[in-house]
């Protein structure tokens, strides 16, 4: 081949290369790929999703997340990801890699029935980036490479399908990438009916009856979930056994399909939009049309036991009419029968209450409203007499049960008809009349439900639920309402075995949200061609105690706790055993003390006699069970961890006495731990925690007011109080209320601030380190002797000093104050550690929080605007912004596996916790 040809064959290879690119950025990428388009027509719920760090920090705030991470299915697949991880040499900083990978994008997740008792789930996550593709990619590869797993690739209709396979369980995963959509699913025929549909690529996508709608553009929105309700019967097949749900299959005949947009808020998550009315013939929605939308008015005659309550707006005599009358009817039972159903209303309801074991019938209620009672009294006589049924009845308070002869169905129409064809027909055995509704039921069901109705046991005196129905919508033609916590054990009766099993692992996370509404209300012109029904589910978790759980802030993971009145004082943050999130008591402006989990629910309050000081978990130990410690008004209380008072507290001081500081000093082998209380008026008052004085030691009252808190603490088995005076003089008590030799000692200037302690075995080997107001630090011992003195910074006749330890005492700063100046300082640093200058004037307070290795941050308070400054160990302020906090201080705790901080602070009447995770 001469070299012309060569280069002309060349050529053209080039321009039928630039062609073929061109022509493919020109058709087939310019046109934008349709995600629901790849969604399979057979979808029974199809979520979307965007924005997905906010709505992970909303399923937190809603405390939904810890308990969707404790799924066994969400820990498998966390466990292959940080298996892939480890493989390919991933650190700590990769942990949110997936969430970074799903960002702002928009996620599908499609559940479909895949056979009989089966149901998967499709997902698709569109790439947006090379790197992203190389992500996922690498991902796999590296599974792939591990002897647990198997990876491979195969062809289906001229598209390549990646195949990761578990050698031991032999579970696969299949991906597909289409146009840099990725869909994957465990089930391999979801992604090979995603191959299916792109042959299709003019048929209409699952969302093509909403036309344009996008609620994900709205404002609030986390996500938005599309309902097929055709195919909600055979969902429901694979959860429940078939004859549990007919009634519900018959309600689901109002709508077709329906969207709807997700918002996840505190303690609800509300999902509304709109449905598209059946149009099948025979359906529910032919039946009900036209007739209007009621309001709940039986409330007041609901039980609280009530598990389940379906209210539909429907006259039984116009929504069911009779099939005819037969010609022998001597009795005229039957036009009986017709002219009881004309006294109804268009109101009727079908209740199940909770049931008394797993397993057991639960019992069933059946209520229709009656605008003329006596009218239908006259007539349900009329039927007893034709049946030749006894005239007795039983009487349960004003109410009378009398025995009836006829079925539900046959006056309530067949939504109470059986659910499986064959079943046989249980007749309502008796009837009774509550205000204006017509209850039926057999006569045991009966008797319970009337006591809950005389003793006040209905939803109208619940406050929860009165609460709740106010957020529902005030009328509709169908409401599904559900009390989780009644209806468990219904639950685990009708539920499939395989079901059963899945629901007791996740039992938590069904009983989140103990109340549950459903409801469809229609449009008020339904014979127009858009009519559509509008639809509202909302999940609530009762606000039963002191606060409420709201949205959090600008921190991502946020959470926010609000309470009726608001908090004083300073959180105070205690260790809580199997998690790394720490419980904190905090009391509120009434006086209350409010014990708060690590959960964020408040478990226990009680209220106190004055503001609480102290606060501080007391270890068990010579004969005192172990508790919080706290002091308020003239008692000391040690509170156990459902907020009981452990004997022998509280323990009480005089009335006149006011509690301004409490400090505890370990229990010995023997000897109960010793408790110090510091008065208002300057006093000190030695006990231990059995309620005993010490021998010999009075109410100690010092000629000067305390330049800080004392110090209690114990050597070589010698109780010591060490007492720190603005005049400049310490004095160390011992437990008789003596002064130890040596004492008191002068420190040279007037002093301010607490003190560091360094305990010894003996006295002398027990040092103690104080700041005067002359800008020097002294250290002393338990001997009377000054070890050292240095001067830390400048002094002045203005400037304030005050010695700052952290909460264990094993570190401190020293502040300086000059006007609206403040200046930190590290005792081995002539520098200071970082200077801030304020607006407002007055005591700045500060707080050390010291986790060694380093994790050092200084909390500086400004009360005037009620903001907090964080500065960690090297002086620069986090945030490069004060955080609002309005308490006297801030709690903080420091986890070491996660390598951050939990925050908590106080905002006017919230508490709000933020997890910190700081760069040293």
């Amino acid at each position: 081949m001469s070299r012309k040809l060569l280069a002309l064959l060349t050529t053209l290879l080039l321009l039928l290369t630039l062609a073929t690119y061109v022509y493919y950025r020109r058709t087939l990428a310019a046109v934008p790929v349709d995600p629901y388009a790849l969604v399979p027509d057979d979808a029974v719920l199809v979520l979307s999703t965007h924005d997905h760090p906010t709505l992970v920090r909303h399923l937190q705030e809603t405390e939904l997340w810890d308990n969707l991470t404790a799924v066994r299915y969400f820990q498998q697949a966390a466990g292959h990801l940080a298996l892939a991880d480890s493989l390919a040499g991933g650190n700590s900083r990769r942990r949110n890699g997936l969430l970074n990978l799903l960002g702002r994008k928009l996620v599908i997740t499609s559940v479909h029935v895949t056979g009989p008792g089966e149901f998967d789930v499709l997902y698709q996550v569109p790439l947006s980036r090379v790197s992203e593709y190389r992500q996922v990619r690498g991902l796999l590869e590296t599974l792939g490479r591990d002897a647990r797993y198997r990876l491979a690739t195969r062809d289906y209709e001229g598209q390549e399908l990646t195949v990761l396979t578990e050698r031991r369980s032999e579970l696969s995963l299949t991906v597909f990438n289409y146009r840099n959509h990725l869909l994957i699913s465990t089930n391999a025929g979801l992604v090979e009916a995603v191959v299916r549909r792109l042959a299709h690529p003019d048929a209409p996508t699952v969302l093509a009856s909403f036309g344009t709608t996008d609620l994900l553009k709205l404002r609030g929105v986390d996500g938005s979930l599309l309902i097929n309700y055709r195919r909600l019967p055979q969902f429901l097949d694979v959860l429940f056994r078939r004859d549990a749900h007919g009634q519900v299959d018959q309600l689901a005949g109002l709508v077709s399909q329906g969207l709807l947009g997700l918002k996840l808020d505190g303690s609800r998550a509300q999902l509304q939009g709109f449905s598209n009315p059946e149009t099948a013939r025979g359906a529910l929605q032919q039946r009900l049309s036209g007739q209007p939308a009621q309001p709940l008015r039986l409330s007041e005659f609901i039980s609280t036991r009530t598990a389940l309550l379906l209210h539909l707006a429907a006259q039984p005599a116009r929504t069911w009419p009779r099939a005819g009358t037969p010609l022998v009817d001597s009795l005229g039972r039957n036009a009986a029968l017709d002219s009881l159903r004309a006294t109804f209303g268009g109101e009727m309801a079908i209740g199940y209450l909770a049931a008394v074991a797993a397993g057991s019938r639960p019992g069933r209620l059946a209520l229709v409203r009656c605008p003329a009672p006596a009218r239908t009294a006259q007539w349900l006589a009329r039927l007893r007499r034709i049946e030749g049924s006894s005239p007795a009845f039983t009487k349960v308070g004003p109410y009378e049960i009398h025995p009836v002869g006829f079925t539900e169905a046959e006056v309530l129409g067949p939504l109470l008809a059986p659910a499986r064809p064959g079943a046989v027909e249980v007749a309502a055995s008796a009837g009774v009349l509550v205000g204006s509704y017509l209850v039926l039921s057999d006569e045991l069901t009966l008797n319970g439900y009337l006591a809950d109705v005389m003793a006040g046991r209905t939803w109208a005196q619940t406050p929860a639920q009165v609460s709740f129905l106010q957020e529902t919508l005030p009328r509709a033609r169908l409401s599904i309402f559900v009390d989780t916590r009644n209806s468990w054990n219904a639950l685990l009766g009708v539920l499939t075995e395989d079901r059963r099993a899945g629901l007791l692992r996740n039992e938590a996370l069904f009983k989140r949200f103990p109340q549950f509404a459903f409801q469809l209300m229609p449009a008020e012109n339904e014979a127009a061609p858009d009519a559509q029904y509008y639809t509202q589910l909302l999940l609530r978790h009762p606000d039963l105690g002191p606060a409420i759980t709201q949205a959090g802030g600008a921190a991502a993971n946020g959470r926010v706790l609000a309470f009726q009145h608001s908090l004083v004082g300073m959180p105070t943050v205690l260790p809580a055993l199997g998690t790394r999130i720490p419980a904190v008591v905090v009391q509120d402006s009434a006086g209350t003390l409010h014990f708060v989990s690590a959960d964020n629910a408040v478990l226990w309050s009680d209220t106190l006699a004055g503001p609480a000081v102290g606060q501080a978990l007391l270890p068990s130990g010579g004969g005192v069970p172990g508790g919080l410690l706290l002091g308020a008004g003239h008692r000391l209380h040690l509170l156990a961890n459902d907020g009981r008072e452990v004997l022998p507290f509280p323990l009480n001081l005089p009335d006149t006495v006011h509690i301004a500081a409490l400090l505890a000093a370990p229990a010995g082998p023997d000897a109960p731990a010793r408790l110090l209380a510091r008065t208002a008026g300057h006093e000190l008052r030695l006990l231990d925690a059995r309620g005993h004085l010490f021998p010999g030691w009075q109410p100690k009252r010092l000629d000067f007011p305390l330049a800080g808190e004392p110090a209690l603490l114990s050597v070589s088995g010698r109780d010591v109080v060490v007492a720190p005076l603005q005049n400049g003089y310490v004095y160390a008590f011992d437990g008789q209320g003596n002064l130890f030799p040596g004492f008191p000692l002068s420190l040279g200037a007037r002093l301010a601030g607490n003190l560091l302690v360094q305990a010894g075995t003996t006295l002398g080997r027990t040092h103690l380190t104080a700041m005067n107001q002359h800008g020097e630090l002294v250290t002393f011992t338990l001997s009377g002797d000054i070890l050292t003195r240095r001067r830390v910074a400048t002094w002045s006749r203005t400037a304030r000093f005050h010695l700052v330890p952290d909460a264990r005492g094993r570190s401190f700063v020293v502040t300086r104050e000059d006007g609206n100046q403040l200046d930190v300082y590290l005792p081995n640093q002539a520098a200071p550690l970082l200077t801030q200058r304020f607006v407002t004037s007055g005591e700045m307070p500060v707080q050390l929080f010291d986790f060694s290795n380093g994790r050092r941050l200084v909390a500086v308070t400004e009360p005037g605007p009620g903001q907090v400054y964080l500065y960690n160990g090297k002086g620069r302020l986090l945030g490069d912004a004060p955080l609002p906090s309005t308490g006297t201080g801030i709690g903080l705790s420091y986890d070491a596996t996660t390598d951050a901080y939990q925050l908590v602070r106080i905002v006017g009447r919230e508490l709000r916790r933020t997890e910190l995770k700081l760069a040293q």
